[in-house]
């Protein structure tokens, strides 16, 4: 598991089968990484989270055969970045 920062929502008009309707957020790492992530409990931007990846991020999401390989798992809240 990592931490990150929710930066934005992501949508796309055209998707592959296997994503179907998956809510997208951009995310941001503590290094300044960009990343991309499917997100399962509906995080706002600005909301500091925490991921599944691999073949953990796929039964993280309510449909579990969802493509993905990295899931918002859950909110952190009172999260101090330092």
């Amino acid at each position: 598991m990592e931490i990150w920062r929710v930066v934005d929502e992501l949508v796309c008009t055209r998707r592959v089968p296997g994503l179907g309707s998956a809510s997208l957020r951009v995310l941001k790492g503590q290094k300044g990484e960009i990343m991309v992530a499917s997100d399962a409990v509906g995080a706002p931007p600005g909301k500091w989270v925490f991921t599944a990846l691999g073949s953990a991020a796929r039964l993280a999401m309510p449909d579990q055969t969802t493509t993905t390989d990295l899931t918002i798992c859950g909110i952190i809240e009172g999260w101090d970045e330092t």
